[in-house]
């Protein structure tokens, strides 16, 4: 009998490229003000599909799901949630 868990990648792997596309289903996006932003990098310790840019204040949207991570986990209330357009 095949495995089936063979078959999935676990939620917690982030997915680059066309299969990772967040397309327009996404409700709500993170905005980050910079002149609130510490450079902490916990936005991109937690952020579950790695769409934080390490070293710049930069989030790849294209990927984003809109997830709020990054916002609940910054100290310094530099990223919100907006809702999407």
């Amino acid at each position: 009998m095949k495995s089936v868990t063979k078959a999935y990648r676990p939620i917690s792997w982030p997915m680059k490229g066309a299969g990772g596309d967040t397309g327009s289903w996404r409700t709500h996006r993170p905005v980050v003000n910079v002149q609130l932003c510490n450079q902490c990098q916990l936005c991109w310790v937690y952020c579950p599909e790695a769409v934080i840019d390490r070293y710049e204040t930069n989030i790849d949207y294209r990927y984003c799901k809109g997830c709020g991570v990054c916002a609940t986990e910054c100290p310094t209330g530099a990223i919100s949630m907006q809702k999407e357009e």
